[in-house]
C-alpha cells in the first residue's frame, strides 16, 4: 500500500511524468551552467592486448560534440605535478558529468566507456575515462524513486589527462586535430639540394613508386623549401639517399641526413624526459661481453 493514496507512488515498472520532468531541468541546468565538449570514441576495441589489458594501436577517428557539467570547478584534482625518479609527471584529474539521454541519443553508445578520450577545449586539454559511475549519490541518486531502467539522470565520469604516446587521432575537426598534431614525434629531414615542387602541411609523403607500395610513408608537419621537412606519424625507414616524394603535390626530394626530436614544450608534460632518459642510460648500461648480464 502506497505511503499516501493521493499522491503517485513512483513505481517501479515505469517512469512517471514527474521523474521526466525532473530529467528535463536536469539537462536544462547542464545547457545553461556546463561546457561544450568532445567524446573521441576508441574505435579499435577488438584489438586488445589481454596480458596487459591495453590497446596495442589505440585510434580516434571521430568526435561527438555533448555539453556535460564540471563536478571540481576549483582545480585538477588527483596526484597533480610531481618530480619522481622519471622526472616531472602530470597525473591531472576531472570528473564530468553528462546526461544519460543526452548521451543516447548523441552518441552511438550505450554508455560512456573507458579508454575513451574527452577534449575540453576551455583547457584545450585531452582526458582520458578510467571509471563511468553510474549511481552516483552525488549527482542525484534515485531522485523520486527508482524507475524503469533506473532514473539515475547522468553518467559521473572520472578522468585522467590522457598521456599521449603517438596514437592516431584524426577527427576531421580542426580544432582537435591542430590540437595534437603539435604533439606527436617529429623527424627533421635535411634535403639535398634540387629536386622540384613544395610539399604541403599534413600531405602523405612516402618513398617508392606510389603511395600502395611505398616503404616508408609519413605526414608532413612543416617544409622549409630547399633546406629540410618535418614530418610526424612515419611508418618505415626513410634512409639518407632516398627520393621522398609528395603525393598530393607531386614534390621530390633526395633526403641527405635526419634527425628525431621531440619539443620540450609538449603540453604531455609527463613524457618529455624519455630521450634523456634513453640517451643516459645507454651511457650507463653496459652490453659488452666483460657484463655477465649485458647482451653476447
Amino acid at each position: 500500500m502506497p505511503t499516501n493514496v493521493y499522491f503517485n507512488p513512483f513505481p517501479s515498472s515505469q517512469v512517471t511524468s514527474e521523474q521526466l520532468l525532473v530529467e528535463d531541468l536536469v539537462i536544462e541546468a547542464m545547457k545553461i551552467y556546463g561546457m561544450d565538449c568532445y567524446y573521441l570514441p576508441r574505435s579499435t576495441r577488438d584489438q586488445i592486448d589481454y596480458l596487459f589489458g591495453e590497446d596495442t594501436v589505440k585510434q580516434y577517428v571521430t568526435a561527438y560534440p555533448i555539453e556535460m557539467y564540471l563536478e571540481n570547478v576549483t582545480g585538477m584534482e588527483g596526484e597533480q605535478d610531481f618530480i619522481s625518479k622519471f622526472g616531472l609527471e602530470i597525473r591531472d584529474e576531472i570528473r564530468l558529468l553528462v546526461s544519460r539521454r543526452r548521451f543516447v541519443a548523441t552518441i552511438p553508445l550505450i554508455r560512456p566507456l573507458e579508454g575513451d578520450l574527452i577534449y575540453v577545449p576551455l583547457v584545450k586539454g585531452f582526458f582520458e575515462i578510467t571509471f563511468v559511475e553510474h549511481e552516483n549519490d552525488q549527482a542525484m541518486f534515485y531522485t523520486l524513486g527508482r524507475g524503469r531502467g533506473g532514473n539515475v539522470y547522468v553518467y559521473a565520469l572520472k578522468l585522467k589527462q590522457y598521456v599521449f604516446s603517438n596514437e592516431i587521432v584524426q577527427v576531421g575537426i580542426s580544432e582537435i586535430d591542430d590540437e595534437i598534431r603539435n604533439y606527436y614525434s617529429k623527424t627533421n629531414i635535411t634535403l639535398s639540394a634540387g629536386g622540384s615542387g613544395t610539399f604541403a602541411n599534413d600531405e602523405i609523403v612516402y618513398i617508392g613508386s606510389n603511395v600502395a607500395t611505398a616503404t616508408a610513408q609519413a605526414l608532413v608537419y612543416d617544409f622549409t623549401p630547399n633546406s629540410s621537412i618535418q614530418i610526424y606519424r612515419a611508418n618505415g625507414s626513410f634512409t639518407v639517399g632516398s627520393v621522398l616524394k609528395g603525393n598530393t603535390s607531386l614534390a621530390e626530394r633526395t633526403i641527405s641526413s635526419k634527425s628525431e626530436f621531440t619539443l620540450m614544450d609538449s603540453a604531455f608534460d609527463d613524457i618529455q624526459d624519455n630521450n634523456r632518459i634513453k640517451t643516459e642510460a645507454n651511457n650507463i648500461i653496459d652490453f659488452t661481453e666483460t657484463n655477465p648480464f649485458g647482451e653476447p
